[in-house]
């Protein structure tokens, strides 16, 4: 249980600090070169719905999501300590699951208390049924911030455009047309579930040695 607990805090004072660093710091929309790096920006958007900036149904969407992330990380608590009891502790299985988990609680404290904890942010207007962006930097706020509780926004801000380029006029079918790769936009709790899924794919006779028995 060590293992998890050590992995799991070390993401996620990560994860917070570089959230709360670029919420406090950066406008909406704003975005940087990492040292002087087109390839690698830190741009700061705020997302209502799951990783790499996708959502779908508005406010109820978002609730199902805060829930689901409830659910996902219960159900890891209980397979943890299925696992250790079980003997189960390689670390092929343990560090990824770990990584998992940490997102998992990294995306859901944005969800469910960012809205209390800052003054400003991105809200859903139901009566035109879509998210609004604000203005300024935002100040933390404990106890009067700009929603509710399970209304706050998930924070992002990695950004990796490999490619950035804009097509000539003159190129016939898609001449004018702006290409990027990559043109999602993450943070550190997304990079650590994606990582913990690779590693758990990658080395799974390691991690799973009599198979996916749960």
């Amino acid at each position: 249980m060590k293992k998890i607990a050590i992995v799991t805090l070390i993401i996620l004072l990560i994860d917070q600090w570089s959230k709360f660093y670029i919420k406090t710091h950066f406008h909406l929309g704003e975005s940087i070169p990492v040292m002087g790096q087109d390839w690698f920006r830190l741009t700061f958007v705020e997302n209502p719905g799951m990783a790499y900036g996708l959502h779908f149904g508005g406010l109820i969407g978002k609730y199902f999501l805060v829930l689901m992330r409830i659910a996902l990380i219960g159900g890891m608590v209980y397979l943890f300590s299925q696992w250790i009891k079980q003997g189960r502790t390689t670390n092929y299985l343990l560090i990824p699951m770990a990584m998992i988990f940490a997102g998992a609680i990294g995306n859901l404290i944005d969800g469910m208390f960012y809205g209390m904890i800052f003054d400003s942010g991105t809200v859903y207007d139901e009566s035109i049924g879509r998210w609004i962006d604000y203005g300024g930097i935002s100040e933390v706020s404990w106890g009067n911030g700009y929603s509710h509780f399970m209304k706050g926004c998930v924070v992002d801000m990695l950004h990796f455009p490999l490619v950035d380029w804009h097509v000539p006029e003159s190129w016939p079918l898609i001449g004018g047309k702006h290409i990027e790769f990559f043109k999602y936009i993450f943070n550190v709790a997304d990079s650590a579930i994606t990582i913990g899924a690779a590693l758990l794919i990658l080395f799974k006779k390691k991690a799973f040695p009599n198979g996916l028995d749960f």
